[in-house]
């Protein structure tokens, strides 16, 4: 796997803050201008830039006038990894340009919408010198007003980390395990007899009558990733969905580029953690799917898995978070169900498998039998001896902490300890970073060049006599999938079918066939049947052809231009003569 390159731009080594990550954004566009362009789409709630980077071959034709792909990166404040995930992706493409086949034929021919972090002011309280959990937003939420009661989460010891307290409680849940004193298993239902705790994250308890626990919940109770407008809901029946579908100017920042970039036919928005790949309905089964969009699902996945290693999976099957709930308003189903682009969402880093964990986890899991979201309710203690071991052997001691004796300022005697959650699992340790995050880009551009991509496969000119000239085109598309990308897009009429246009030199004039035409979507070879069977028939639903008469008696030249939201724009210039 790569290591830290000295040459690159960005550091893949640690995590960096908003100050430094659009320094970095602005050194990559003035580097490469040829390559890369740098915009903002609009401002966070902090009114901090949300920065996107165009990259592509400039000289081969506009972003917007081929297929494109698209990332994004740390909607939820916690998860900067995926905002490495995306710099990582802007290193490759501008560095391994012009001397990696891949890269570069991608570059020519097809468009990058990267979008490092779209959530700059979460990650900065994340990132800051005392960090704190927060979901998404800054924003206060659903109250302007700060929770005046409860253990709230903060570092009561001084050791600069946020941990967990041991409390004795002789109805407590937690014992200490039998082979690891470190480790608390659950009591067993009918045990008695035992020394037993209770757990609660390190903190303060303000107005404490020494009986009542509960958790002070933050004041920005928001959810950036359920604010999208496919399927959502409001607040008593989706928590942190906002007052309203795009109420958030992130989202809403995000939902106006994307339909206003009609090129984008692929999309992933990079998450943390669980080390897998997601994809829609989050709302239903597949059974909901066009066959052909449920195959492509698959067969994109297969393709994550093998470059990655990663699971691809339905979030309906396999990553719902109760079995009787589901998600909605989060990107990758607005994605594909208004806009029918195939989306995913990367959850980078399972700190489950680094520790051999595989059952439930890996890709030879069957569907219905994975643990993501089901792990954290119940496991076998035999998890935590591997997780513990691997992170006394792997993560240099800052991972599991011993615990130790604190006289609380309003608990008495606890001892504080366990899981520096946020080191050992909403991230990976930086040492593991680039690792991780590297096989991201082989998958990215994969999709990139299985788009659908407009080319002319002919164009002649054929003199009739007296001026007249017959003009043939043919148009084909070159791509995996189809013009229109999916049939969800199709059903939605996203797009348009393929424009054929002709512009006519001075003095000359139209005879037969309209100058502007409306031909019809191409099939790709996506959905083409195995051969040797007996039955193969492969018809060229991939081409269509336009035909004109004119009329020019000086001669001159002549423009062709075939167009496609999502297979790009083809030219080419014929000479009457």
């Amino acid at each position: 796997m790569p290591e830290n390159n000295p040459h690159s731009i960005f550091p893949f080594d640690r995590y960096i803050r908003y100050d430094e990550l659009t320094q970095l954004l602005h050194a990559l566009a003035e580097a490469f201008p040829h390559l890369v362009r740098l915009e903002s789409i609009g401002k966070s709630f902090e009114e901090r830039d949300i920065w996107c980077a165009t990259v592509t071959n400039f000289a081969t034709g506009s972003d917007t006038e081929k297929p494109a792909f698209y990332c994004d990166g740390n909607i939820h404040a916690t998860e900067v990894s995926p905002t490495t995930a995306c710099t990582y992706l802007l290193h490759k493409l501008t560095s391994e340009y012009g001397t990696d086949e891949t890269v570069t034929r991608a570059l020519d021919t097809r468009a990058f919408y990267v979008i490092p972090r779209v959530n700059p002011d979460g990650a900065e309280v994340y990132l800051s010198d005392a960090p704190r959990f927060l979901r998404s937003s800054t924003r206060p939420y659903p109250f302007d007003e700060e929770p005046i009661d409860g253990l709230k989460r903060e570092d009561v010891n001084g050791d600069g980390l946020v941990l967990q307290m041991r409390i004795p409680d002789e109805n407590g849940a937690w014992k200490k395990h039998p082979d690891d004193p470190r480790i608390m298993i659950r009591r067993e239902p009918a045990e008695v007899g035992g020394t037993y705790y209770r757990l609660l994250p390190e903190g303060r308890l303000t107005d404490y009558d020494g009986a009542i626990i509960r958790l002070q919940p933050n004041k920005e109770g928001l959810d950036l990733n359920r604010n999208f407008p496919a399927q959502w809901r409001l607040e008593h029946e989706q928590a942190g969905a906002g007052p309203y579908p795009t109420s958030e100017p992130e989202v809403r920042a995000v939902v106006h580029f994307m339909t206003h970039h009609l090129n984008i036919f692929g999309a992933i928005t990079f998450h943390t953690y669980s080390g897998v790949h997601l994809r829609p309905y989050g709302t239903q089964n597949d059974d909901y799917f066009a066959s052909e969009d449920l195959w492509t699902y698959q067969a994109i996945g297969k393709k994550a898995t093998e470059l990655t290693g990663y699971p691809a999976i339905s979030v309906f099957h396999d990553f719902k978070y109760h079995p009787k709930s589901v998600i909605t308003g989060d990107f990758d189903e607005w994605a594909f169900d208004h806009l029918g682009i195939f989306s995913w969402t990367t959850e980078i880093w399972s700190p489950q498998r680094q520790a051999g964990i595989q059952e439930g986890f890996d890709a030879t899991t069957k569907q219905g039998a994975f643990r993501f979201t089901t792990w954290n309710r119940d496991h076998d203690p035999e998890d935590d001896l591997k997780l513990v071991r691997w992170a006394d052997e792997q993560l240099d001691g800052k991972g599991y902490y011993d615990w130790k004796p604190f006289d609380h300022p309003e608990l008495g005697q606890v001892e504080i300890g366990g899981w520096d959650i946020y080191y050992a699992f909403r991230n990976p340790a930086p040492k593991f970073l680039e690792k991780e995050v590297a096989p991201f880009s082989d998958w990215v551009l994969w999709q990139a060049l299985i788009s659908p991509l407009l080319t002319l496969r002919s164009a002649e000119v054929t003199p009739l006599g007296e001026g007249n000239y017959r003009i043939r085109v043919v148009v084909e598309n070159s791509g995996w999938l189809p013009t229109y990308g999916s049939k969800k897009a199709l059903e939605r009429k996203v797009t348009r079918p393929v424009i054929a246009e002709i512009v006519l030199p001075d003095g000359a004039k139209r005879i037969t066939g309209e100058l502007r035409q409306e031909l019809k979507q191409l099939e790709g070879r996506a959905y083409k049947p195995a051969g040797n069977s007996g039955w193969l028939a492969d018809p060229t639903d991939d081409r269509c052809k336009v035909e004109w008469v004119v009329h020019a008696p000086d001669g001159g030249t002549v423009q062709i231009v075939a167009r496609h939201d999502r297979a790009g724009t083809a030219r080419t210039e014929l000479v009457l003569e």
